[in-house]
């Protein structure tokens, strides 16, 4: 996991099984369902990443030769909140790994014309002791990011309690969230070349949404 020496926050998961699958979904060729079972797949494994850090404390276990004390995560509580529509991808794969997190939504899209999101839907869990993993495939310009951290921060989440997860990242969007949101960390599979006109990460993968449910 690779840290940038720009933003300290940003950490780049060049894992080769992560950037495998990213390749196949790149790919204009690749099918809805892989695409779907891909997002899934690398998500998981971005989970064991972010989780890493993760309290433990040491409790008795029965063994079936003995009793001795063994790690376990000291009950820190966990929020999966992807950004719709797209984070629900990443969010299904995060669940496998963390089956009793709870799971908020926070709904914007992208204004055709000014490229800012609006936003049109909120539900999230208490926020008192929790972490919270906010997903969406794509970093593009940075401003539904950045809108997604202060909707938790208004809602009391604090900021060391925010993880953002995203595969494909645009350096725009990277300095826009870290102008707004130095201190909130930020994983990603790879780091992209450049927006275009339209605001879609080069060379990138597409409409992550599109490709995910099968639309246009």
């Amino acid at each position: 996991m690779n840290a940038n020496e720009r933003y300290p926050n940003l950490h780049v998961l060049g894992h080769p099984l992560i950037l495998h699958k990213l390749t196949h979904m790149r790919d204009l060729n690749t099918s809805t369902k892989t695409f779907r079972q891909l997002l899934r797949e690398i998500s998981l494994l971005m989970g064991y990443e972010i989780t890493r850090n993760l309290p433990l404390i040491y409790q008795p276990v029965q063994t079936p030769l003995t009793t001795f004390d063994a790690p376990v995560i000291s009950g820190k509580k966990l929020a999966v909140v992807p950004i719709l529509r797209a984070g629900v991808g990443m969010a299904e794969g995060l669940l496998e790994l963390l089956p009793s997190a709870r799971v908020g939504h926070i709904g914007v899209y992208r204004d055709h014309d000014t490229h800012r999101p609006v936003e049109y839907l909120v539900k999230l869990p208490e926020p008192e002791g929790r972490l919270f993993i906010l997903t969406d495939p794509m970093l593009a310009t940075g401003y539904s990011a950045v809108h997604a951290v202060d909707v938790l921060l208004r809602a009391g989440v604090t900021a060391n309690n925010i993880h953002f997860l995203a595969l494909v990242a645009a350096p725009e969007g990277i300095d826009v969230f870290f102008q707004h949101h130095p201190d909130v960390p930020v994983y990603v599979a790879a780091v992209d070349d450049h927006l275009n006109e339209n605001a879609y990460i080069v060379p990138g993968l597409g409409d992550a949404g599109d490709r995910l449910f099968g639309t246009k």
